[in-house]
């Protein structure tokens, strides 16, 4: 069999990995990248954009409902194609795979691509097809793939998943959803705004991974409206007719199709971990160093979604740059540096939109933590824009006003969770913040008045300068103008 040396070896053609060869590629070391399935990011192909593009369609289809208070005529005429809807879809996934490709692996030659499947022999040789790779370092970026019970692979192509939903030439008239994860709730609620009849499960009491029960209790509130949640209990899917039966508890549904969203295992099958000399956790993933991406003490450093830790794009690109970084570190003979990472940041693009940032409500000392909370309701802009619904929920230590982390439920919380992220990565007190500028009107104000409330709750001594006009108090926010 044939052998050759690179200086580094990168399994996954992801995010992640594209992320570490552009760091093999800069530092000049020779580098292969490997790959098993269809090439594209998992982002492009079956996540966030095709996800996003059915999501608009959605949204702008469902803004129909709305139209009547505002004196429009006729949008009670107004429908649907849905599979030139879902034609469209799958051209905007199409434009933005190519993007990717394009960009990346399409023109690489055949010696640094490898479109194969990788098994390690040993922590730095590789088989890939009929060669192996001797690498200085290894990359492993393999990525993840939808979570299938067995049991439920017999139902064939009635059990979908993101992998499947957006290869759909029309929709079914009905669908379980189980799994109210991030995926599960936000394609839930555009399938039923597509004309979907639509019930949600999951064995959680909780939806699109809220920890705050404030904001949970909103959010069940909210999408409850849309179609049906059946929490806490597990769900059961048997075959009915041309159809599937799903029970949870007491509750019953015959539907057409069943959309499978319980997570995401990763792409770990065949790639011969146990080579590597490390222990192996029950879902076979090596410990690693968040920080360095480093795998033990050896050459080898992991990224993106097969870690099974933020599968988010921006995460994994910062993971392949890392673990990139490292390789190139070890190919030279040098130590891996660990790197701070970003603050964490989870939106879920629902309607309203639920966002998570920074320390996470269950990590919070109640003793040592306030809270600030507004509710959406009298914010005037979302009031103008029909949208006043959801509450925001930001925490701060106590005695130093320092922001630690926000959930929330509101429209354009990502504009709002992006604004938190940032202030929370720089250190920034709910003083300080309450020092910036806030224009009326607009949905941030509803932020002003959360900071407000949780100011008001500190144990801070004020020796700031009197001229700050955030000392004078909050006085009307504009929040209920």
């Amino acid at each position: 069999m044939q052998e050759r040396s690179v200086d580094v070896a990168i399994i996954g053609a992801g995010t992640a990995g594209l992320n570490a060869m552009s760091q093999a590629r800069k530092a000049g070391k020779s580098f292969v990248l490997i790959n098993g399935g269809e090439p594209g990011t998992t982002c492009a192909r079956v996540g966030c954009m095709p996800s996003k593009a059915m999501i608009q369609v959605a949204e702008d289809y469902h803004r129909r409902t709305h139209l009547g208070r505002y004196g429009i005529d006729g949008h009670e005429g107004l429908s649907l194609d849905v599979p030139e809807a879902l034609e469209h879809v799958q051209e905007m996934r199409d434009t933005f795979v190519d993007r990717v490709l394009g960009s990346s692996t399409d023109d690489m030659p055949e010696e640094l691509f490898l479109q194969d499947y990788a098994r390690f022999i040993e922590p730095t040789l590789i088989e890939v097809g009929e060669q192996r790779i001797r690498a200085a370092a290894v990359v492993i970026a393999a990525g993840s793939r939808p979570l299938v019970p067995e049991p439920w692979q017999a139902f064939g192509e009635r059990l979908l998943t993101t992998d499947t939903l957006f290869e759909l030439e029309d929709l079914p008239s009905s669908i379980a959803v189980i799994g109210l994860g991030t995926i599960g709730l936000e394609l839930g609620q555009s399938l039923h705004r597509l004309g979907v009849a639509v019930e949600g499960f999951d064995q959680l009491e909780t939806i699109a991974g809220i920890r705050d029960p404030e904001v949970n209790r909103a959010a069940i509130e909210l999408m409850g409206k849309e179609f049906a949640l059946h929490l806490g209990q597990a769900a059961t899917i048997e075959e009915d007719g041309d159809g599937l039966r799903v029970q949870a508890g007491e509750h019953q549904a015959r539907v057409d199709a069943v959309l499978c969203s319980i997570g995401r295992v990763p792409n770990l099958d065949g790639l011969g971990l146990e080579q590597l000399g490390v222990p192996l956790d029950a879902r076979g993933l090596p410990a690693f160093d968040r920080h360095s991406m480093q795998v033990g003490e050896l050459p080898v450093f992991i990224a993106g979604d097969v870690t099974a830790e933020r599968p988010v794009l921006h995460e994994a690109g910062d993971e392949g740059r890392i673990a990139g970084f490292n390789a190139v570190q070890a190919a030279s003979g040098a130590e891996p540096l660990r790197f701070q990472r970003r603050t964490p940041l989870f939106i879920n693009f629902s309607d309203p939109n639920i966002c998570a940032v920074g320390a996470r409500f269950d990590a919070l000392d109640p003793e040592t933590t306030a809270i600030g909370e507004i509710k959406m309701a009298p914010v005037g802009r979302a009031l103008i824009m029909g949208r006043n619904r959801g509450v925001i929920r930001v925490y701060a230590a106590k005695r130093t006003g320092r922001v630690l982390g926000a959930e929330l439920i509101a429209p354009r919380g990502e504009n709002l969770a992006h604004l938190l992220s940032w202030s929370i990565q720089q250190g920034m007190t709910v003083e300080q913040m309450l020092r910036m500028p806030f224009y009326h009107p607009v949905i941030e104000e509803a932020l002003q008045g959360a900071l407000n409330d949780l100011n008001r709750k500190l144990e801070v001594e004020r020796d700031g300068p009197l001229t700050e006009l955030a000392l004078l108090g909050d006085g009307d926010s504009g929040a209920s103008r």
